[in-house]
């Protein structure tokens, strides 16, 4: 079984553990911890790709250095 959670680390407490404990009860389990950053937060965070991609943002607004595919062709 797989479940994801969401939330801020403010709200944990003694009731997370209860539900965790209660959904795989005797079960081996593995808890990642990870920072959650919003995509686009994330692809802005550096100065370089964040001029990539502001650059790309720019182009397809302007219809320039836009690639065809036919699907057909795959």
């Amino acid at each position: 079984m797989y479940t994801t959670y969401h939330l801020n680390a403010d709200n944990l407490g003694e009731g997370f553990l209860k539900s965790v404990k209660a959904m795989f009860k005797s079960r081996n389990i593995s808890i990642i911890i990870e920072d959650e950053y919003a995509e686009t937060e994330y692809l802005l965070s550096s100065d370089a790709n964040r001029k990539i991609l502001l650059k790309r943002i720019k182009d397809v607004r302007e219809g320039k250095n836009l690639v065809s595919v036919n699907l057909k062709d795959l």
